[in-house]
C-alpha cells in the first residue's frame, strides 16, 4: 500500500456509509445559482461545509447542485440556510431524496 501511496496510483481514502447508518439521515439534492464573479470565492467556501458530500458544476438554470446530509429536518434546514447565505449565492431550491432505488 505505502508504494502505491508513494507512485501516485492511491491518492487518498474515503468512507462509504453503509445504508443503514444512511437511512437514519435526511439526504437532499439542492441546486445553487451562483454570480459569476463570485464563482470561485463560493465554492471554497461550499467545500467547508462538512455536510456537503458531493458539489457538481451543471449546466441549465443553476450552477451547482449539492448533495447534502443532515440528522433531521431541523438541521437540514439551517443548512439550507447557511447555503443561501453565502456570499455569491443567489439563489438555491432543493429536493429531499426520499429513497434509494439503487446505487452503483
Amino acid at each position: 500500500m505505502l508504494k502505491l501511496e508513494e507512485s501516485g496510483v492511491i491518492k487518498g481514502y474515503s468512507v462509504d456509509y453503509g445504508d443503514e447508518y444512511l437511512n437514519k439521515m435526511v439526504s437532499a439534492h439542492v441546486s445553487i445559482k451562483v454570480i459569476q464573479k463570485l464563482t470561485t470565492k463560493t465554492n471554497i467556501e461550499l467545500k467547508q461545509i462538512d455536510a456537503i458530500s458531493q458539489l457538481y458544476a451543471i449546466s441549465g438554470e443553476f450552477d451547482l447542485i449539492a448533495v447534502v446530509q443532515a440528522q433531521n429536518l431541523e438541521q437540514l434546514s439551517h443548512l439550507l440556510d447557511d447555503i443561501g447565505n453565502l456570499d455569491g449565492v443567489e439563489r438555491t431550491t432543493s429536493s429531499v431524496i426520499l429513497e434509494t432505488k439503487f446505487k452503483r
